[in-house]
């Protein structure tokens, strides 16, 4: 009886180490995108602020960010984009599962771990279909605070009001997790 206890319990830790593994390349193939992304948005994001300010970055970010998030998703295949507790966009509210990793990252802050390490991912089940979920925290950084601070210029609170009515991103402060990257990724039984 014994034996067969301790082989169950055997064979029930290896078989929690093999899925463990089976996500260890769809994990580093999310961070590879998460780095893409954030890497060509940053890219223009910077541009932007050289050649106009604050006000053409936000131009910038509105136009660049959902062109960046479809290139990324159409190379990858997968759903790429950005959520947050407080969107910019309405379009981006968090989803339940992503609503849910998101109070995990803020407990986990409050907890004292650095935000830029935050990551989640696991493996659900939606309508009888396997789905990959990938989530990164995003930190608030100082440049972050000339659009998502507490007290902003006249002109950059004026444009964001033209761009984003219904904008909740405010009032953050440099550390905060201002949102998360996420990713969800189709599981076939062909797929990797």
């Amino acid at each position: 009886m014994k034996k067969a206890i301790l082989t169950s319990a055997i064979l029930l830790a290896a078989g929690m180490a093999q899925a463990s593994e089976d996500l260890t390349p769809r994990i580093d193939a999310s961070r590879a995108a998460v780095k893409s992304f954030m890497t060509q948005l940053k890219g223009e994001l910077q541009a932007g602020m050289k050649a106009g300010g604050p006000v053409n970055a936000i131009d910038v970010c509105h136009t660049k960010a959902p062109e960046i998030t479809s290139s990324v998703s159409k190379e990858k295949g997968w759903e790429i984009g950005r959520t947050s507790l407080k969107p910019r966009n309405p379009a981006n509210k968090p989803d339940q599962w992503e609503l849910a990793v998101l109070k995990k990252f803020e407990q986990r802050k409050a907890a004292g771990e650095d935000p830029k390490k935050m990551e989640y991912s696991e493996v659900v089940e939606t309508d009888g279909k396997q789905t990959f979920r990938y989530m990164k925290a995003i930190p608030t950084g100082a440049i972050c605070l000339t659009c998502h601070g507490e007290k902003l210029a006249p002109e950059v609170e004026a444009k964001l009001k033209e761009l984003y009515p219904e904008d909740q991103a405010l009032g953050y402060k440099e550390g905060d997790i201002r949102g998360a990257f996420t990713i969800k990724q189709p599981i076939s039984p062909t797929a990797p």
